[in-house]
């Protein structure tokens, strides 16, 4: 297989000027996520009082020692829970990502009791239903470790009470599909919380600390005048010994990660999985380089195979049809030894490369590779040429083909995605199966300037019918503003903040990632499931 070259220059001013804006927006990404962590890590001194573990001690108890775990979405809801982004917490109230429990790989859900005592944040739900969206798509095993003051009443929201709902048609749905779900309960689930446990297929309480009910004492007494405690209501032993919704009942948080670690390993998830793969070759060149290459100006042109040389075993790339529609490069690769078809963008999609992306699209799906799309574009060309060329029915062809692909699809935003441009390179709007941004990357309908010049011609062609004098002071107030608004709303951070993707990465991360989930979707193609008519019931 051909060997990409680099042509990458490592002293050239480009090159440090994109180092040196990756480098800080990668160092403003690992800031936020510590924010988060701090943030939880100041209630140590209460959780320890209680003889508990912080949510994240809970996950590495879990979790298997030295193994990887794929942490998802730890920006949901930056600056939606506060709009000053220096007081903004991001996480949406959870930890949530794909890693080993007992050599099987799982989807874990922590509830960050650390932070308003679990109290779900804004887009929490949505972080929370995406990460059962992916349990579905792979197959793998949904471990939510419980302890939730539930919703803020201070805050209530209708349609985030009714769109809530949704998380419990999917741990129905997840259970009739064959694939287990397991609360272990720390603390507190109670109101629409106990139907957590209670549409679980395993539950593990911790005696003393869980509690699952419909109503507590207050809200009982209140509501039918009877008076019972909360261990009578709904604690830990009793549902294990009389109400039987806990199938273990276990001594402390510690004890409980045990149970769950050794029922796990009991149903025996990895049956159906073939052995560890062969050796493979890493990259000719270092993955630290991508911080030069990562585009510090989605305006300036960036030859993406210097991206492929960095993350391809080998760094080799049997480019397929390189002289027809050359600005849209596609081609064979393997990451991790898994093979797979890139498809990617040096600029616009014109209607040669959207052909070519089409007919490398049902190819790969002939073959059963997966598709990886590197997404950095500023859209589908336009102009007259492109226009009689068929622009539109060509693009449509792609967007038809990457929309019915039945290989799994994974998206990394590595650049500019704008346009319709994000739709045919399968952007988060058509389900990729995991999608990630670098830093850098912006996400439009078009970029801020091409959107501030369209709204000032627009703007000037009105005053002009209604003969008014062209005022020039208050186009370019709109194009100010304009502009504003869009690039508010377009970086990597925002756009994450808004579940618009599955997290940000650091660019020198990009082939451990890509490993991580095309060995998830490879093990999810080949894992048997053994779907039932309803979702598990107790007796």
């Amino acid at each position: 297989m051909p060997t990409l070259e680099t042509h990458v220059i490592a002293e050239s001013e480009t090159y440090r000027r994109n180092h040196a804006a990756a480098s800080g927006w990668v160092e403003r990404l690992r800031e936020l996520e510590a924010r988060t962590r701090n943030k939880s890590e100041a209630s140590r001194e209460r959780f320890e009082r209680r003889g508990q573990l912080l949510p994240s001690e809970r996950l590495g108890s879990l979790l298997d020692a030295g193994a990887p775990f794929l942490e998802l979405s730890t920006l949901a809801g930056f600056c939606l829970d506060h709009p000053d982004p220096e007081r903004s917490v991001p996480g949406g109230g959870f930890i949530a990502g794909i890693g080993w429990v007992s050599g099987v790989r799982a989807m874990v859900v922590v509830d960050d009791a650390g932070i308003d005592a679990g109290a779900v944040q804004p887009m929490g739900i949505e972080k929370f239903q995406r990460a059962q969206a992916i349990a579905l798509a792979q197959k793998l095993p949904f471990i939510h470790l419980v302890e939730s003051a539930g919703a803020n009443l201070l805050s209530y929201r209708v349609e985030t009470f009714v769109n809530g709902g949704s998380i419990f048609y999917w741990l129905a749905r997840l259970s009739a599909a064959g694939i287990p779900v397991i609360s272990v309960v720390h603390g507190s689930s109670t109101a629409g919380g106990a139907y957590m446990p209670g549409l679980s297929d395993y539950v593990v309480m911790v005696r003393d600390r869980a509690r699952a009910f419909l109503a507590g004492p207050p809200l009982l007494k209140a509501a039918t005048g009877e008076v019972a405690t909360e261990e009578e209501l709904g604690g830990a032993e009793m549902h294990a010994t009389v109400s039987g919704q806990a199938e273990y009942l276990a001594e402390d948080d510690a004890d409980a990660l045990r149970i769950t670690r050794e029922l796990l390993a009991s149903l025996d998830g990895n049956r159906d999985l073939p052995p560890a793969q062969q050796a493979y070759a890493p990259p000719r060149f270092d993955a630290q380089e991508l911080l030069g290459i990562a585009p510090a100006d989605h305006r300036k042109p960036v030859d993406m195979r210097e991206v492929i040389a960095r993350i391809v075993d080998g760094s080799d790339f049997l480019e397929f049809k390189p002289d027809y529609g050359p600005a849209t490069v596609t081609g064979h690769a393997a990451i991790c030894g898994i093979r797979l078809g890139i498809i990617t963008n040096n600029g616009p999609l014109d209607p040669a490369g959207a052909s070519k992306a089409t007919h490398f699209i049902q190819a790969c799906c002939q073959s059963g590779l997966p598709l990886l799309y590197l997404q950095n574009t500023t859209g589908f060309i336009v102009g007259k040429a492109s226009e009689q060329g068929g622009m539109i029915k060509h693009g449509s062809k792609m967007i038809q083909a990457m929309s019915n692909a039945t290989v799994p699809r994974i998206t990394v935003h590595c650049g500019a995605s704008f346009g319709a441009g994000n739709y045919g390179m399968s952007g988060r709007g058509f389900f990729p199966d995991f999608c990630f941004s670098w830093p850098n990357a912006r996400t439009a309908v078009m970029g801020a300037e091409q959107a501030a010049d369209t709204m000032a011609t627009v703007m000037a062609a009105g005053m002009q019918r209604k003969a008014q004098a062209v005022d020039g002071a208050a186009i370019e107030a709109m194009r100010a503003k304009v502009i504003d608004t869009f690039e508010r709303q377009s970086d990597a951070f925002t756009v994450s903040g808004r579940l618009l993707d599955d997290g940000v990465i650091d660019p020198r991360d990009t082939r451990k990632v890509l490993a991580c989930v095309l060995g998830i979707c490879d093990e999810a193609r080949r894992r048997v499931l053994h779907p039932v008519q309803f979702a598990v019931a107790r007796p």
